[in-house]
């Protein structure tokens, strides 16, 4: 699984009626400190802008709106990153080994990187016709609902694939599919959110994503001799999950909104964004590229550390779930406390400072000392400050973004920067460990989170 971020890491189709209205011819300032029941200036101006918003705008928690937005956004996530925990890291493996067990980590490399390379295609893509859709449903709930239909299908078509290439188109279809959902379900986040509660609406996000890709995997075991029964049983409870969240949450009716016509050019763009006209959503995107390829240089790589520089051996399978226990703990734990931390002090950018040396500290434990002790203190101090850059540069990016007419295509451009650290982390990391042994990796690592951190410097919308 390639861990998406959690804004901010697919649909085959989607409704008649989302497409036939995304089509061409369908009809049709600085942020200073925040009181914690203010209504800030963006925020009054975002609401002017944007209907959602307005109907938001009170934020306080008493708002009954927000307060049902946020206690079924947190399911919704869950019940979709439960899928990505447990189909691509414990139910695809199984399904691939049982046909060839000789060959099954190679054929898992050939069918997961070609799942990885279409998610990293498929969500800027979705957030561009999710951007462009005119229905009474609104621009984000048709196709939050048609890609996990679609994908829910494409999972019973992979519970019945019993060759290795009918298995790799089922799972690009599930990929695009499920991004499809991804991709406008993480613009809930700009278009009805007030900017004051961003940081507290992008911690129950992170925290529902870990919570999900972790018990995910621990669930899927239950499955390990019916792994078709574990597709029906994960898709189900992404079904019930966001179809409750959309039906609870409808989105407003923007038949009248201007069109906007869908061209070649429309798509190119869905990948481009233009850094000189936008230069604080380009030092986002270049801040969350550097830091998760930092963090994922060394944590894909880890079963190799252990085995050969920590000196494991065999044993380091045993050891990787006490790490990955350890980690999720910590994880979790800055994600709840980094996202409303900055909601309550009105900034962002000292707190991304914060996480980077976090993550920063955490790599210097195996790099001093190559034991079990310098690895757990990798995956104690790493995650907490990875978990703390999570919930709080999902709030950055969020009040980054170009324009509010692209919200769901800008959200995907800078997934990219989550995802794609992930599928070169492996190789980056072995071109390190050929040329320099092991050890490199950490200091590696270390001047990549700290760019990544310095990367935001620059921005001047947001504090």
């Amino acid at each position: 699984m390639t861990t998406q971020s959690p804004i901010g890491p697919t649909d085959a189709a989607a409704p008649a009626d989302a497409f036939a209205h995304a089509a061409p011819d369908a009809a049709g300032a600085a942020q200073g400190p925040v009181a914690p029941n203010a209504v800030t200036a963006p925020d009054a101006a975002d609401a002017a802008e944007n209907p959602d918003l307005a109907a938001t705008a009170d934020t306080s928690r008493r708002s009954p709106r927000l307060r049902r937005l946020l206690v079924t956004f947190a399911p919704a996530n869950l019940g979709l990153f439960l899928l990505w925990g447990a189909v691509p890291g414990i139910l695809l493996p199984l399904q691939i080994e049982g046909l060839d067990p000789s060959d099954k980590a190679a054929n898992l490399a050939v069918v997961t990187t070609i799942g990885a390379f279409v998610a990293m295609l498929a969500q800027p893509l979705a957030g561009t016709l999710s951007d462009r859709t005119r229905s009474r449903y609104g621009p984000r709930a048709s196709w939050i609902v048609g890609g996990t239909l679609c994908g829910g299908l494409a999972l019973l078509g992979l519970a019945a694939a019993n060759t290795l290439v009918q298995i790799a188109v089922a799972w690009t279809i599930v990929q695009i599919a499920y991004n499809f959902v991804q991709g406008p379900l993480s613009a809930v986040l700009p278009d009805r959110v007030p900017t004051a509660r961003r940081g507290t609406f992008s911690a129950v996000v992170g925290f529902a994503a870990m919570l999900g890709a972790l018990g995910g995997q621990v669930a899927a075991t239950g499955f390990a001799d019916h792994v078709g029964a574990g597709y029906v049983t994960f898709a189900g409870i992404a079904l019930v999950t966001l179809a409750l969240f959309v039906a609870l949450n409808p989105d407003r009716d923007n038949r009248a909104a201007p069109r906007r016509p869908f061209s070649a050019r429309a798509l190119l763009r869905s990948y481009y964004f233009d850094p000189r006209r936008h230069p604080d959503f380009a030092w986002a995107f270049l801040g969350r590229l550097l830091l998760y390829l930092g963090y994922f240089v060394v944590l894909n790589y880890q079963l190799y550390v252990l085995q050969d520089y920590v000196g494991l051996g065999d044993d380091a399978v045993d050891f990787i779930p006490v790490l990955g226990a350890v980690m999720l703990v910590t994880t979790l734990i800055a994600t709840a406390i980094g996202g409303p931390l900055s909601d309550r002090i009105g900034r962002r950018k000292p707190l991304i400072y914060l996480a980077a040396v976090i993550c920063a500290l955490g790599l210097i434990g195996p790099w001093v000392t190559p034991t079990t002790t310098g690895m757990l203190l990798f995956a104690a101090i790493g995650g907490f400050g990875f978990g703390f850059f999570q919930s709080v540069d999902t709030a950055l990016v969020s009040e980054v973004l170009p324009a509010q007419e692209d919200f769901a295509k800008d959200l995907g451009v800078v997934n990219i920067a989550a995802t794609l650290p992930q599928v070169l982390a492996p190789a980056a990391a072995g071109a390190v460990v050929v040329v320099l042994g092991y050890a490199a990796l950490f200091p590696v690592g270390i001047v990549l989170l700290l760019l990544g951190g310095l990367a935001v410097a620059p921005i001047k919308s947001v504090r």
